[in-house]
């Protein structure tokens, strides 16, 4: 127990210490506890702040980083805003614009396509027309379209435009709308381009493209199409005529297939692939081709004439090139720079919208863009501050040029005088850039002055008198005078000095007035029917307001006026000579004294233009060689009796070329000789003259590429390439445009034709002239008889068809082999053989090209008069019945130039020629006509007549004819009324006249319809229509009508009226029965009506027709009321060239100022070919028209001719026969 006591004591200490030590050990591990919590919660507290501050550092950095992509963010911002900021205004308003075309694009883009695919062909004008209808029907069936629609604003690109400009494309809005077409065709384009303006054009666009150029001509154009296509280079194919060849087809048609991704075409029996790079190009520089209704259905055909505000432009740039040539190089260097900036602009434009578009990241984040735009803009505004200073320089410049446009608008206003004179005769063709050349000589060659104003008065003046002395020398004399007064006219209309309507009215002296309408003429017995019509239409222009009144209650001053000898220089009765302008006089004159039109016309011109545009320059061949290089053909243009070789080699040797100039008369087989001649010529540098090109025209083409070969590298500069040929359509036309060309005539009058008869081979020839010795006299008498009578007939030519019914060429070879025969005959015959020379000369020599067996009885009577016993026996023999005419004793060859200079009047009566006195006025009318009438031609086919005004008047005519026209004859019903009867053959005159007049009648009515529909708008234009609408404006019967109508020369008013005259004439027959006169120009065909007639009596006597005739006998009165038991009574002829004596009943010379008068009703009977009375009745040919000659048919006589009457005369034959004294069924009026 006491070791347990002591171990206890020893123990419990040590368990006391022990205890302790565990409470201190428990406290201990509590404070670690504690602290090792605390550490724990420490170190959880460190450990979330490092990573606060991790978050911490890591926002910091993140924001830093915000803050920089911010800070980039906005100088970029700021950098796009400054760079595009200016851009803001422009792209807003072209925002608006877009949504503009945006919400106008179904309506415009309707309109477009109609424009390229129907309006390519038409002019200006009629395009402008149509768009406008167009844009009404779209706003009527509420199709959006643009307020102001404009086919440059739909489909143009600025820049394109600018660079079309830049290589030549005319600045007038027509020629940009042709070059859109273009663009925007899926056809090829095929362009009318007289001018050469696309031609020209297309050359400069695609040069930098190696673009070709070819012709039909060329053997292989087919080879170089094909190598192009396959090369990707574009293709020009020019010289184009009215058809396009066939190996073109698959091409025109893009007749193409794709295989394994590659387009190809069988072109030339060979497939080839086609670049995506060719282009192909048509022009054709006719003026007014015909091409197939399939050439439209293959290519675009573009109307590429140049508009007179194109042509204003390219002569305005032309003069002031003269004028300051230093400005209009800085203007080119400024457009050129314009393109270049238009262009660069858009690139760049393109380039922002690109990159703003296509960028894949946010904008302001991607730097490269940004500096794309950046450099865009730098280089947008160098752009802009340079079209800023281009803007500036150019109003500098157009400041300049503006003084200019007056002359370069009276310039190109003076080019459209000769634009439409083709229309006259072929050979009156002048290319643009002839004229061109005229201008810029006539720049350099004007007057000098320091005032500006006065310097454009010299222009205008030089450049206008320059172009009338240049195409009086290219055009015949009969056409002189009418070029004067177109050049007037053009330049008073241009002025504002004449309205275009009164012109028009002058020319087709107005619209119709029916007989019905208007006043009764107060003064039959001098006041013709005609005249009084014309005067009542005057009141169609405000002008004459009242005239009708005023002259009815002045007649005895109007008497005067219209029985005086010079009604030109007459003063009209008051108030109408102090109140009517000088244009307004002439049209009063063309209504009294239309014989005096011409004279008034000159007097006209003279007036406003001066005597110097009235007398044109004398042939000079000098001056038209200095027109004229090594690559200008000089032309003569021939005329009957003309020669001009004889000049050609005689200025030749003044120019020190004669010993090598080469001359060839063209004809079968002569074209390689004249090509060798020509080439040898080129390389020498010697003259060559091809005569008569006009019997060589299958080898024109050949001359026409041998030109065009021709260039400076290959031809000496002294070379020259003479030609001569008669008018024809076949002589080429770049030939014609491009040379100079000259008319030589023979000269007027018969003492002028005398003399140069007497003057030329072989009468100059003392040989000959003395060539029959022991009959010196004899030969020289009848010498002069030949010499008169060759001048005779030419003077007769002058008469028109009361001189001949046909206009023959009777030339110095006719002259010249009769001579010839004549001095053989002379000295083969002691007796002289009279009948065998006028048979060789009258039948053969002057007879062989006369066609009309009436011609060639007057040709033979004529000749009688020069050669027979009398004169050469008769030492008082006188010439053609005047008493002057009496040969002097002395013949030689001298005496008898002095004798026919002396004696021989140039201005001679119609007398002279076996006329009437009154043939002066038939000349004169036949000239006055004429000259209307080829003035008629060029308004007609120049003018413009699609305006809403004359589509007005045109609607209205055609109504008023549609209004008046009978319902057709209904021919069954005729044929049940008036069957076939053996015994009354007019029955069926009735019924074949009413189905021929029903086909007339239908062929007018459905013409008018269709025209009328046309004009309204429900049928399309066609050619036809629009060629009919012309005729009728300018008052000329349309050839569809003539072609299936009876001859009628009458103005289309008169031919209506006419027409409707013989229906209703017709239809009282029907409903009436046969009348008691029939009026035989009331038929249509005549010569059914004279066998009807004929038939009748054959049948009735049981006679064969072909031993009868007619004979005739003139009646006492103009119709007969009861019928004949045997023939026909007719009525409705006149006569021409005589009058018939109602009291004597005979023939008699016509009344002064009379030309054509009634005759009274004439007794048509049949008779037995040989009981017919062999008396000296005159055999007078009856006419359809007083124009007297038409086709030669089977029987040897003229479609106009009817049949040939016998008429009494107290005179020889040969006097009628010589006065061409002819009855006609219908006058002109």
């Amino acid at each position: 127990m006491h070791f347990e006591e002591a171990v206890a004591k020893v123990v419990a200490p040590k368990k006391a210490k022990l205890n302790a030590a565990k409470q201190v050990l428990t406290e201990t591990k509590k404070i670690l506890a504690e602290k090792r919590q605390l550490a724990s919660e420490l170190e959880a507290n460190v450990t979330k702040l490092n990573q606060d501050l991790a978050f911490a550092n890591a926002e910091k950095q993140r924001l830093e980083d915000e803050v920089d992509l911010c800070t980039n963010k906005l100088r970029r911002a700021e950098s796009l805003i400054s760079g595009l900021g200016g851009e803001r205004a422009r792209w807003t308003k072209a925002a608006d614009h877009l949504q503009s075309i945006y919400d106008s694009l179904p309506g415009d883009t309707l309109i477009s396509s109609g424009i390229v695919a129907y309006l390519a062909t038409v002019s200006l004008t009629i395009r402008e027309v149509c768009v406008k209808d167009w844009w009404n029907l779209c706003k009527k069936m509420n199709i959006s379209c643009s307020d102001n629609f404009g086919l440059i604003s739909v489909l143009g690109l600025d820049h394109q435009i600018q660079n079309w400009h830049v290589a030549g494309l005319p600045r007038d809005i027509f020629s940009i709308e042709n070059a859109i077409i273009m663009d925007n065709s899926n056809r090829y384009s095929l362009f009318i381009d007289p001018q050469d303006q696309a031609n020209k054009w297309i050359k400069n666009m695609e040069k930098p493209n190696r673009l070709n150029v070819i012709k039909f001509t060329q053997a292989d154009y087919m080879k170089v199409i094909v190598n192009s296509l396959e090369v990707g280079r574009p293709v020009l194919l020019e010289g184009i005529e009215n058809e396009l060849e066939p190996p073109l087809d698959p091409l025109l048609s893009r007749n193409t297939f794709i295989y394994s991704g590659v387009e190809y075409i069988s072109l030339n029996d060979t497939v080839i692939p086609v670049s995506k790079n060719f282009r192909f190009y048509m022009t054709s520089n006719l003026r007014n081709p015909t091409f197939q209704p399939e050439t439209f259905t293959k290519a675009t055909i573009i109307n590429f004439s140049l508009t007179q505000q194109g042509l204003n432009d390219q002569l305005l740039t032309t003069v002031v090139a003269k004028e300051r040539p230093d400005l209009q190089q800085l203007l080119e260097e400024v457009i050129a720079e314009n393109a270049k900036n238009k262009t660069k602009l858009k690139e760049v434009e393109d380039s922002i919208l690109y990159t703003m578009s296509n960028s894949k990241k946010d904008i302001l984040e991607d730097e490269s863009s940004i500096k794309i735009l950046d450099d865009s803009k730098i280089i947008s505004a160098d752009i802009i501050a340079k079209q800023m200073t281009s803007e500036t320089t150019m109003a500098q410049i157009e400041e300049f040029r503006k003084h200019y446009r007056s002359f370069a608008s009276h310039s190109s206003m003076l080019y459209t005088s000769i634009t439409d004179l083709p229309n006259i005769d072929p050979m009156y063709q002048f290319s643009l850039n002839w004229y061109i050349n005229l201008f810029k000589y006539s720049i350099e060659n004007a007057k000098r002055s320091v005032d500006q104003r006065q310097r454009i008065t010299y222009l205008s003046e030089a450049i206008t008198k320059n172009l009338y002395n240049a195409i009086c020398r290219s055009i015949f004399e009969k056409d002189k005078l009418l070029y004067s007064f177109i050049l007037c006219t053009k330049i008073m209309i241009a002025d504002g000095r004449l309205q275009p309507n009164l012109l028009l009215f002058l020319l087709s002296r107005g619209e119709v007035v029916h007989s019905s309408e208007g006043t009764s003429n107060p003064s039959p017995d001098w006041i013709t029917d005609k005249i009084w019509e014309n005067i009542l239409k005057l009141n169609q222009v405000e002008s004459f307001n009242d005239f009708v009144d005023s002259f009815s209650s002045n007649l005895s001053k109007w008497k005067e006026f219209y029985d005086s000898i010079d009604p030109v220089s007459t003063t009209l009765p008051e108030p109408w000579e102090t109140t009517l302008k000088s244009f307004e006089k002439l049209i009063i004159l063309n209504t009294i004294r239309p014989d005096k039109t011409a004279d008034g016309i000159k007097m006209f011109v003279t007036k406003e233009m001066g005597s110097e545009f009235v007398t044109p320059p004398q042939f000079d061949i000098s001056r038209s060689f200095q027109d004229a290089t090594s690559l200008t053909p000089l032309i003569f243009v021939l005329s009957p009796g003309a020669d001009p070789m004889n000049s050609l080699l005689i200025f030749a040797e003044k120019m020190g070329y004669i010993k090598t100039f080469q001359s060839i008369s063209l004809g079968q087989g002569q074209g390689p000789i004249a090509q060798k001649l020509i080439e040898e010529a080129q390389d020498k540098g010697s003259w060559v003259c091809l005569q008569n090109c006009h019997l060589a025209t299958s080898w024109m083409p050949t001359l026409q590429l041998l030109w065009e070969n021709m260039d400076f590298n290959n031809t000496t500069l002294s070379f020259r390439l003479w030609l001569t040929c008669y008018p024809t359509q076949n002589f080429p036309t770049s030939i014609l445009q491009n040379g100079v060309k000259m008319t030589n005539e023979p000269p007027k009058g018969l003492q002028q034709n005398m003399l140069r008869t007497y003057m030329s081979e072989p009468m100059k020839d003392p040989d000959f002239y003395n060539g029959c010795p022991g009959k010196d006299n004899a030969f020289a008498r009848l010498l002069f008889g030949v010499s008169f009578f060759h001048a005779v007939v030419q003077e007769r030519r002058k008469y028109g068809s009361i001189g001949w019914n046909i206009l023959y060429e009777f030339n110095d070879s006719d002259f010249q082999i009769s001579v010839m025969q004549l001095k053989t005959f002379l000295n083969q015959y002691d007796k002289i053989p009279y009948a065998a020379i006028c048979y060789l000369t009258g039948e053969c020599n002057y007879g062989g090209r006369v066609t009309d067996v009436w011609d060639r009885r007057l040709i033979v009577d004529l000749l009688t008069d020069y050669i027979n016993a009398d004169v050469v026996n008769n030492l008082t023999y006188e010439f053609a019945g005047q008493k002057d005419f009496v040969l002097w004793r002395k013949l030689e060859h001298a005496e008898m130039v002095k004798y026919i200079d002396a004696v021989i009047p140039n201005n001679s009566s119609p007398e002279i020629f076996g006329l009437h006195p009154n043939a002066c006025i038939t000349q004169e009318l036949n000239t006055s006509q004429k000259l209307m009438d080829s003035m008629l031609m060029i308004q007609g086919k120049g003018s413009d007549t699609s305006t809403e005004g004359s589509n007005m008047k045109l609607l209205a005519m055609v109504l008023d004819v549609l209004k008046r026209l009978p319902k057709n004859f209904d021919i069954e019903l005729s044929e049940q009324k008036y069957p076939f009867d053996y015994n009354e053959s007019m029955n069926t005159v009735l019924t074949q006249e009413m189905n021929r007049f029903n086909r007339l009648l239908s062929i007018i009515r459905k013409s008018c319809s269709d025209l009328e529909k046309s004009i309204k708008g429900v049928l399309p234009i066609t050619p036809e229509l629009e060629i009919l609408g012309s005729s009728l404006t300018f008052n000329k019967i349309p050839d569809v009508w003539m072609k299936a109508s009876y001859p009628s020369i009458k103005p289309v008013a008169s031919y209506i009226q006419d027409f409707i005259r013989r229906l209703k004439w017709l239809d009282e027959w029907y409903v009436n029965g046969k009348d008691t006169t029939f009026w035989l120009a009331g038929f249509y065909f005549t010569q059914a009506f004279l066998t009807g007639a004929m038939q009748n009596y054959a049948r009735k006597y049981k006679i064969p027709i072909d031993t009868l005739t007619f004979d005739f006998a003139i009646l006492p009165n103009d119709r007969m009321e009861t019928t004949p038991s045997d023939g026909v009574y007719i009525n409705g002829i006149f006569i021409d060239g005589a009058r018939w004596d109602r009291n004597e009943s005979v023939l008699a010379e016509q009344i002064p100022k009379v030309l054509i008068e009634a005759m009274p009703a004439i007794h048509l009977l049949p008779i037995k070919i040989l009981e017919l009375p062999n008396d000296s009745r005159y055999k007078c040919p009856l006419y359809k028209t007083t124009e007297r000659r038409g086709i030669l048919s089977t029987t040897g006589h003229s479609t106009n001719f009817v049949l040939h009457m016998l008429l009494k005369t107290n005179q020889n034959a040969s006097h009628w026969i010589k006065r061409s004294a002819a009855l006609i069924c219908q006058t002109n009026d």
